[in-house]
């Protein structure tokens, strides 16, 4: 079975850069739900959807946006209550909902992105343009996880040896102190042994060949085509809508060009959950006629 996830590296970017970024260009309302549904059904299919942690930190960040934004905005004609002299308007409510929304929407893409884009993908994708580039990307992206667990193993063998035994506010920032000296004389070393490795492999010193697991398939073509062409059709349809939050929230009718935005987008959010029921489907039928 071949999901999303297993498309085209070129392809499933696009694709995520035509969803997040409409939503960060708008700030539209029925585009931000719309967008938030197909960011949790994108989480969803790529099985990042069961942290309940994270769920809470965007409840939280939603909530604090929409509520904050009343207390140091002022603007709008809608005034709800008074508070220390200075009005908590209808507006400024939405407007930091709205804004919430958005933030949150986005960063539900980029946890997807991540989950999806791994870094032998990226490699693929700036492999053509600038190798060096994609080296240092794959570099970096391997090299915070392995710091982390370093710093995790560090930690640990100081904890063995009586670090931290007191337990207090100043035993703890110099425990931290001692943890960063090591870590920093552990990433030079650690650099200093990636470069002497790469050079005793060769690196640099001929011309650079490349080897990769991906092809271009139809399906990859398709996607390709669908999430440009279903983007333009959203920008092109939600242009001739109007929708202001200060002084007064107002907004245009929805006509059919409107509403072929609208749809549009919302079938280019839903594109990851069809491509993977539609595999899912057909291999339920290939095993049910075994």
């Amino acid at each position: 079975m071949r999901g999303f996830a297993e498309h085209n590296p070129v392809s499933v970017a696009v694709y995520y850069m035509a969803s997040a970024g409409v939503c960060m260009l708008t700030m539209e309302p029925v585009l931000l739900g719309i967008s938030l549904v197909g960011a949790l059904l994108t989480l969803a299919v790529t099985g990042g959807i069961r942290q309940g942690k994270m769920h809470l930190y965007m409840l939280l960040l939603f909530a604090g946006m929409a509520l904050i934004n009343p207390l140091i905005s002022h603007n709008g004609v809608t005034v709800l209550f008074v508070m220390n002299h200075n009005p908590v308007t209808l507006e400024a409510f939405v407007y930091g909902a709205a804004a919430g929304g958005m933030i949150v929407t986005v960063m539900y893409w980029f946890r997807s992105f991540t989950a999806v884009m791994t870094s032998d993908r990226l490699l693929y994708i700036f492999g053509s343009l600038s190798p060096k580039l994609a080296l240092m990307i794959s570099m970096a992206l391997r090299y915070v996880p392995l710091f982390a667990a370093q710093v995790r193993r560090v930690s640990q063998s100081q904890r063995a040896l009586g670090l931290y035994k007191e337990d207090n506010l100043i035993d703890r920032v110099r425990g931290g102190l001692r943890v960063f000296s090591v870590m920093l004389t552990w990433t030079l070393e650690n650099g200093i042994i990636t470069a002497d490795s790469m050079t005793a492999r060769g690196y640099g010193t001929g011309r650079r060949t490349r080897f990769t697991i991906f092809r271009w398939t139809r399906g990859d073509v398709l996607l390709l085509v669908a999430s440009l062409l279903l983007m333009g059709i959203t920008l092109w349809g939600t242009a001739a809508r109007s929708f202001t939050y200060y002084p007064a929230i107002t907004a245009t009718g929805v006509n059919l060009r409107v509403l072929s935005g609208f749809c549009a987008y919302g079938l280019l959010t839903l594109l990851p959950a069809l491509i993977t029921g539609k595999e899912a489907l057909k291999w339920h039928i290939l095993r049910s006629g075994i």
